[in-house]
């Protein structure tokens, strides 16, 4: 959380104390058996090693050589996971002389690939090695995308890795100036959902997470979309968790310049405050990471509620050769860059794929990739093949320019 923590923590107690508890019990949303099977493959082991791996890199201060190794230790996660190079992007501004980076990783939607839900966490920290403030966000993020990235979404997903959070927001402000709103059209931006410390304190109870909303009045015109996101997301606590939601409000991390910008803004904050944030005691021994995987089943419901995400979660044993080749979609059709093979939300199996022409050459073959790069491709009508196993399935792809 930004410096200006030590200043307004005393503000939000108070404002905690008097906060009024909002019933969760929202008749529009009820458990998902997909959504719930799709957080319970949150582990704590991946949650440890995110954390582990992520106080590793010390002090990781905007534009250090500290910050720069985690930008590249997260790069390295998601391709790890499957995501290709042309679903990361980098959006790069300078500190002290120096340049810094925040990371984007895009999942586009099946049905509104333009209209976004951006979940962000930064990875920058101060005073230590900030394993809660913000390892704990950062690996809820990883965790969340490693798992949905063969899940189809009716809406894009931006996973935003910030950096510049504790020098003044600056990540995030050079973001919505130089991206959302330098888009033409202005970027779509659903709602942003930040994380942001969430490590609760070692040796304490931790079962309740504050839901942040938006009670600002610069503009205020955006706090009614705000609160009944935050209700909703408050009632993803209570269905995909055993975490108990507090309503609270939003303050001093990445979602305000995006909620100065008019955009719809909720976000998870730990509700047992930590004293180490900033300190050399913002260590994993000072935190409590099962607290982390119990807010990651959470964010993870939230996620797929507000992305909208396919209500199909099926085993290997669902799923013959034959049923997975029937259910292929390749979109988009015609393409221009990129093509998304859709195979009922599986990769459970070895398949490859493969461009040809219409003379039978080759000339592109990937294996259990399902994000194809076919830039370099002239424009034309070509033959798509998908294999899983012994069978095939062909059809017409058009790369338009």
């Amino acid at each position: 959380m930004l410096d200006l923590y030590h200043l307004i923590s005393p503000m939000k107690k108070l404002f905690l104390f008097l906060t009024i508890t909002v019933s969760t019990a929202f008749s529009a949303q009820t458990l998902i058996q997909a959504y719930q099977k799709r957080a319970n493959q949150i582990t704590q082991t991946n949650i440890d090693t995110y954390l582990a791996e992520f106080a590793s890199y010390g002090i990781k201060s905007t534009g250090s050589t500290n910050n720069n190794n985690a930008f590249n230790w997260l790069k390295n996660k998601y391709l790890a996971f499957g995501y290709s190079e042309s679903q990361i992007s980098e959006n790069a501004f300078s500190y002290n002389g120096n340049t810094t980076k925040n990371l984007i990783l895009t999942k586009t939607g099946t049905t509104y690939p333009n209209t976004y839900v951006i979940v962000c966490a930064h990875y920058d920290t101060i005073g230590g090695p900030g394993v809660n403030d913000n390892g704990s966000g950062t690996a809820v993020l990883l965790e969340m995308a490693r798992i949905l990235k063969d899940v189809p979404t009716e809406y894009s997903i931006k996973f935003i890795n910030f950096t510049g959070e504790e020098q003044g927001l600056r990540g995030s402000q050079n973001y919505v100036s130089t991206v959302v709103n330098a888009t033409n059209p202005k970027m779509n931006i659903k709602l942003v959902f930040n994380i942001d410390q969430v490590g609760g304190v070692a040796g304490k109870v931790n079962n309740k997470i504050n839901c942040e909303r938006d009670t600002n009045n610069s503009p205020s015109t955006n706090n009614e979309a705000s609160a009944a996101v935050t209700q909703e997301l408050m009632n993803c606590v209570s269905l995909y968790s055993t975490l108990q939601p507090n309503l609270s409000y939003a303050y001093a991390s990445d979602y305000m310049p995006f909620q100065a910008n008019n955009e719809v803004i909720t976000g998870f904050y730990e509700y047992t405050e930590s004293t180490k944030p900033h300190t050399s005691g913002d260590t994993l021994a000072n935190m409590d990471p099962t607290f982390v995987f119990n807010v990651a089943k959470a964010a993870l419901g939230a996620v797929q509620h507000f992305s909208v995400a396919d209500l199909t979660f099926l085993s290997a044993a669902d799923c013959p050769p034959e049923k997975m080749l029937s259910s292929l979609k390749i979109f988009p059709n015609p393409t221009s860059t990129t093509l998304f093979i859709d195979l009922l939300n599986l990769n459970l199996r070895d398949f490859s794929f493969t461009i040809s022409d219409f003379n039978g050459k080759t000339l592109l073959k990937k294996q259990n990739e399902k994000v194809i790069d076919v830039s370099q491709l002239p424009n034309g009508v070509y033959l798509g093949t998908l294999q899983v196993e012994d069978q095939y399935k062909t059809q017409k792809i058009v790369v338009q320019k």
